[in-house]
């Protein structure tokens, strides 16, 4: 017969102490940065946004910022989703929209009388179309310029064009343009062209763009002395805004048509500037020139003109 066993229990160690927290390696800034918005800056904020002016949300949230850095990060986030959800209210508009949608142009008309010792009358007119969806830009311009004087007419311009555009990217497009022009001062009855090309956006800033285009294009021009001219071109053309403040703006928009009878080279510089609603002055002065005119005729034309332009 075996002995008994006799179990002896063994003492059981006591834990030892869990070792002491480290210190929090956040910075004081950025806990900080979690902070709500001060309730005064907030009301700004608040009320910037309600209006959707984007200068006047990005100036109240960098000064809001430097006031109270400690809530700089939730006024980022604030402005930062109000800027999110205006864009998929921008995207919903245009899925949604049907094609008579969307449109926005401007009438500009200007335009002098005088009698007496001489009986003058000048009218020039524009109005432009365009209509832009996530992909797809489409712009026409009509315009008319016209003068007399005792009867005799001096000058006699007409232009219509349509331009699509197709954006593959965020700032490049491909274009493609069509236009009919009759200008017989300058020498011809009838031109049509049509062009195909590439586009960039040079500049995108929020008071500056520049937009640059080139391609080749085909022209048909009937000359006042009879003459046809029928000729592929290389065309290059610009497209410059920019704001100086909220009622004053600079535009230069200029295109080149380069051939081997007869070159084109057109450009209207304007400045424009506010006056109370749709309503804004325009003063304008335009240039073509034209390398090869008729006999008879000079290269170059200009034209100044003062006009009122209405917006919707």
């Amino acid at each position: 017969m075996l002995p008994p066993v006799i179990l002896i229990a063994a003492p059981v160690p006591e834990p030892s102490p869990a070792p002491a927290t480290a210190p929090s390696t956040a910075s004081p800034s950025t806990a900080k940065n979690e902070q709500p918005i001060p309730p005064q800056l907030k009301a700004m904020l608040d009320a910037a946004i309600a209006s959707g002016n984007e200068n006047d949300i990005t100036i109240i949230s960098k000064y809001a910022s430097n006031a109270a850095p400690e809530a700089a990060k939730t006024i980022k986030a604030s402005v930062d989703g109000w800027r999110k959800a205006r864009e998929a209210k921008r995207v919903e508009t245009i899925v949604e929209a049907g094609p008579l949608d969307l449109w926005k142009g401007s009438v500009q008309l200007g335009g002098y009388a005088t009698t007496g010792n001489t009986n003058d009358l000048g009218v020039s007119a524009a109005v432009k179309l365009s209509r832009e969806t996530l992909r797809w830009k489409h712009t026409v311009n009509v315009a008319v310029d016209y003068k007399q004087s005792s009867g005799v007419i001096s000058r006699e311009h007409y232009l219509a064009s349509y331009e699509p555009n197709y954006k593959f990217s965020e700032r490049g497009y491909i274009y493609g343009t069509g236009s009919y022009e009759s200008d017989r001062f300058l020498g011809y009855y009838d031109r049509y062209a049509t062009s195909v090309g590439a586009g960039y956006g040079v500049v995108r800033a929020s008071n500056v763009k520049l937009d640059l285009e080139v391609g080749p294009a085909y022209r048909r021009t009937s000359f006042t002395d009879e003459t046809e001219e029928n000729s592929f071109a290389a065309r290059g053309s610009m497209d410059f805004n920019l704001k100086l403040n909220r009622a004053i703006s600079i535009t230069q928009a200029a295109s080149a048509y380069l051939q081997r009878i007869n070159s084109t080279v057109s450009s209207t510089t304007a400045i424009n500037a506010k006056l109370f609603g749709p309503l804004s002055a325009k003063l304008s002065y335009a240039v073509q020139y034209e390398s090869t005119p008729p006999e008879g005729r000079v290269n170059t034309d200009t034209s100044s003109t003062a006009s009122i332009v209405y917006s919707f």
